[in-house]
This record gives structure tokens, sequence and C-alpha cells, in this order.
């Protein structure tokens, strides 16, 4: 198009030019004809670019206000009821069995303990069969008496946690829903308890000795049968009085399963 330019600024060079001929008049005017019809296709051009780019943004809005608003919903919920259909969960499972059925109550007052076999002992509703169940496993089926308790026979644990819970049966052979799970430690192992300080036979010119060991953090440390505080990593130090003469000292550590272990110290007292 420059070049056509160029070619007509020489024709109305020619034009004013007294030799100038009718044939680079033609030329000249042809040449701003085409200079304008090419502007205006341009602007044309832009104008129609710029609203399809209008459009486009405005459907992509209208598209994702959609898809958020109902079909990614629809989808969820379709897919929520697909998998409760093929895969039913635990729970309506449960359900299923007999869930207006009491299930028993079992009393078990500690959470830990070194003893086994043990019995328990419970409440349910008068003449109901009741199953007791150790880590899934039936291990004992009672009947309730008609004041509703019951007491299980001798039931062995298994070192370390026990998850025991009971259910009742209706005389349909209906379970009822499992009772509250309660998880029993079952430990016969005396604790750890080391003691560095006094050593056995030690001569104090003071009215206390310093008493310093560790043992479970869990365990609770007496001597003498004064108890003295635990850290949570084991460890306890105290001052502890003494009299003139010779003491004997007894410290004692015991573990929540009421497992013992204990060291006896004697220090002698100066005037």
């Amino acid at each position: 198009m420059d070049s056509l330019l160029q070619l007509g600024k020489l024709a109305y060079y020619r034009c004013t030019n007294p030799a100038t001929d009718k044939l680079y008049q033609i030329i000249y005017t042809y040449c701003m004809a085409y200079k304008s019809y090419h502007s205006r296709s341009t602007r044309r051009l832009a104008k129609k670019s710029k609203n399809n780019l209008i459009a486009t943004i405005f459907i992509s809005i209208v598209l994702l206000f959609v898809t958020v608003m109902w079909l990614l919903p629809a989808l969820i919920n379709g897919l929520g009821i697909i998998n409760q259909t093929v895969k039913p969960t635990t729970k309506q499972q449960a359900i299923g069995d007999n869930a207006t059925q009491a299930p028993p109550v079992l009393n078990i007052p500690f959470q830990a303990t070194n003893l086994s076999p043990i019995i328990i002992k419970g409440y349910a509703t008068p003449g109901v069969e009741v199953k007791i169940y150790l880590d899934d496993s039936v291990i004992s089926t009672i009947i309730a008496k008609d004041d509703g308790s019951f007491e299980s026979e001798e039931i062995s644990l298994n070192f370390g946690i026990n998850n025991i819970y009971g259910k009742t049966v209706d005389s349909e052979g209906k379970e009822s829903l499992a009772s509250k799970t309660i998880k029993l430690d079952y430990d016969n192992e005396e604790p750890n308890l080391d003691l560095s300080e006094p050593a056995d036979g030690s001569e104090i010119q003071s009215d206390k000795v310093k008493v310093t060991g560790s043992t479970e953090p869990t365990a609770k440390v007496t001597i003498n049968n004064i108890q003295i505080i635990v850290h949570s990593d084991g460890s306890f130090t105290t001052d502890f009085p003494i009299n003139e003469g010779e003491n004997n000292l007894n410290i004692k550590s015991t573990d929540i399963a009421g497992n013992t272990n204990e060291i006896d110290r004697r220090v002698t007292r100066k005037p």
C-alpha cells in the first residue's frame, strides 16, 4: 500500500504540473479511494474482534455459573447415591440387627490390671442373653438375672490393650448394637526404677537427704509411703527429711496396673 501511496503522491505532483495528463489524475484519485476504504475495513475488523471477545467472556461466565450452581452439585449427589447403593456403610448394616434393643452396660472400674483372668460384671434387660466380646471374638455368654445384673465366667486377658464390649440377644436371635468399648491394659511386669542418689550407707550432715532417680512416666513414687512428684519424662528428685542417727528409706514405684518395684537405702545423719 505504501508503494501505491507514493505513486499517488507522484500523480498529485504531476497533476499540479502544467504538463500533467489525465492518466495521473485518475491514478491519484484511485489511490486516495483505496486508502479510505482500507481504513474503514480496519476499523470494522477491530470493532468486530472486540465484540467477539466480549461475547466470549460473557458466555464463559454464564457457563461457569451454571456449572458451579447446578451441574457440579448434581454430579456430587449422583456419585453419593451410587456409592451408597453399591457399598452401604457399616453403621447402616449394624442398625439392621436390632437398633431398638438396649446393649448391656459393662462394669470394669479400672483401665489397667496386673491380674488375669478377670470376671466382668454389668447390667442388661432382665432375662436376655448377654455376649461379651474381646477383640471382636465372643469369650463369654450369660443370661441376665431378674434384676438385670450379670456376671461372666473367668476371662483370660491378652498382654497389652484388650478391647472389651458386649451385646444383648433378643428372642429372635438378633443382636443389639455394641456397648461402649472398654480398653483394658493388662500388664504384669514391674516398672523400671533407677536410683542415682543417695548411695547405700551414706553419712549426711544435714537434716535432709537428696533422693534422685527415674521410673515410668505414669508410675507413682513414694518414699516411706510419702508420695513425691514424678516428671513427664519419669525423673524425680526431692530433699527428704531425716532424723539423727540411722535412717531407712524405702523408695517404691507403682505403675497404673498395680505392679511395684522398690529399692531400700540406709543413710546416717551425723550430729
